[in-house]
């Protein structure tokens, strides 16, 4: 009696898989029987296709973030200072090029510049000498911007003559007898070019005003 109902349970479940596979595979759909179709194709169009991912190098990241050769983004750029007879010239020169960016003229100054000066030797050889028992202290020189200041050395450039004084007494202290603080250029007034770039700025535009700069670069603003 168990073995019998054991094969009958054996049969039914069968003949359930069998029933259940029919009809989640459509095949009992003529007689009405067959699950519900899933239909929404905008699914389809957000499907994030596999085939169409493509992994990127370093390298060609930065390609694609940066801007097409030869552009600039935009930017402050100035340069100066420059003389009424210069700021003529350039101005002519921006007015022919008005693909470069906005610009203006503004009046600016470069403040005085004081040293503390030694010198002047009579022959090379006597600034070679002292040069060299400088270096011996641990002490540096830097150029002149004066050459009327003709063989000297400049031991450093202060705006205020109170800010080279201060520095002088440190030299003193240091074994410099025979240095003194000189005026080596007075304050000078000109004219400052503030250029506003567009992205549409190219290099070769900002190359060509070069010859009407007078030999000031273009540096970003402050």
């Amino acid at each position: 009696m168990i073995q019998l109902m054991l094969r009958l349970f054996v049969v039914l479940l069968v003949l359930a898989n069998g029933a259940y596979f029919a009809w989640s595979h459509g095949l009992l759909q003529s007689v009405g029987f067959a699950p519900e179709k899933q239909t929404e194709p905008e699914r389809l169009s957000k499907q994030i296709k596999p085939e169409a991912l493509q992994l990127l190098t370093p390298e060609a990241l930065k390609q694609l973030m940066t801007p097409p050769v030869g552009l600039r983004a935009s930017e402050c750029l100035q340069a100066g200072l420059l003389s009424l007879a210069q700021a003529e010239v350039l101005r002519s020169a921006l007015t022919a090029s008005p693909e470069v960016g906005a610009w203006t003229l503004e009046a600016a100054s470069e403040p005085a510049r004081w040293i503390v000066f030694m010198g002047r030797y009579p022959t090379a050889e006597d600034l070679a000498r002292k040069r060299a028992q400088l270096r011996a202290l641990g002490l540096t020189v830097e150029p002149l911007l004066n050459p009327e200041l003709g063989l000297g050395l400049s031991l450093g450039h202060y705006p205020s003559q109170a800010a080279a004084n201060s520095a002088l007494e440190g030299f003193f202290k240091r074994g410099v007898r025979t240095a003194r603080v000189m005026l080596e250029r007075a304050e000078i007034g000109g004219l400052m070019l503030k250029l506003n770039t567009t992205p549409s700025t190219v290099q070769t535009q900002l190359d060509a005003l070069q010859p009407a700069l007078a030999d000031k670069a273009l540096v970003p603003c402050p």
